[in-house]
């Protein structure tokens, strides 16, 4: 019989034990994006962005011909982490790009979190190619997209059956703070609940400003 403690289980993620990898969040890759509505996608990817920001999780954000072909990135991502280079590749595929991956083992996570476009191929190529060399992955499904909605399903399906862990965007930002006690990110993690976390956020925003209300007793 095994013994229950007050602890969190080792699946669940950490601001401390992962690394972000946001793919290809661009104009061109949008444009043709039909499984989820183009203002849903960038809101779930900009709350994905700005929780590991305030996290402070290692994120790499990633192009693909950003110059010749595919626009800028989206502001959304970009804005959380000013400064910051985007590596611009030539390959499909992430993984197989050189600069990405000497970021990725100078990181050095064993764990690995992805979110873009287009999920069939942009994120079923590296979230494989890593699964393949031992790294653990977590895919945040509402916070990706592709041509259709099959392509998105399957594209899903496939990674999971190759060990990916699937997850969403506020279920990111909320396993991140986890414990309403934890005072040093409740108003961060508030925060962007309120301004990217839909019908979640507005209840938030409705309880604070009418009733002075708080989880945790904050």
């Amino acid at each position: 019989m095994p013994t229950a403690t007050p602890t969190p289980g080792k699946l669940l993620l950490d601001p401390t034990d992962h690394m972000l990898l946001l793919i290809d969040f661009q104009s061109q890759m949008a444009f043709a994006t039909k499984s989820i509505a183009a203002e849903l996608l960038r809101n779930n990817a900009a709350l994905v962005a700005n929780a590991a920001a305030g996290f402070g999780v290692p994120t790499i954000l990633t192009t693909v011909a950003e110059k010749s072909f595919s626009g800028p990135m989206f502001d959304e991502i970009t804005a959380p982490f000013p400064g910051q280079t985007l590596l611009d590749r030539t390959s499909m595929n992430t993984w197989e790009d050189a600069a990405v991956i000497a970021e990725v083992n100078r990181i050095g996570k064993a764990r690995i979190v992805f979110a873009g476009l287009w999920t069939s191929v942009c994120i079923v190529g590296p979230v494989l190619s890593a699964v393949d060399q031992g790294f653990e992955t977590y895919v945040i499904t509402d916070a990706c997209g592709d041509i259709s909605t099959e392509a998105h399903e399957r594209a899903v399906e496939r990674m999971v059956n190759a060990g990916a862990h699937p997850m969403t965007s506020l279920q990111y930002l909320l396993e991140l703070q986890r414990d309403w006690a934890r005072s040093a990110t409740y108003d961060m993690t508030t925060g962007v609940a309120k301004k990217w976390g839909g019908a979640y956020g507005l209840g938030v925003t409705y309880a604070k400003t009418m009733f002075g209300a708080s989880e945790g007793g904050h």
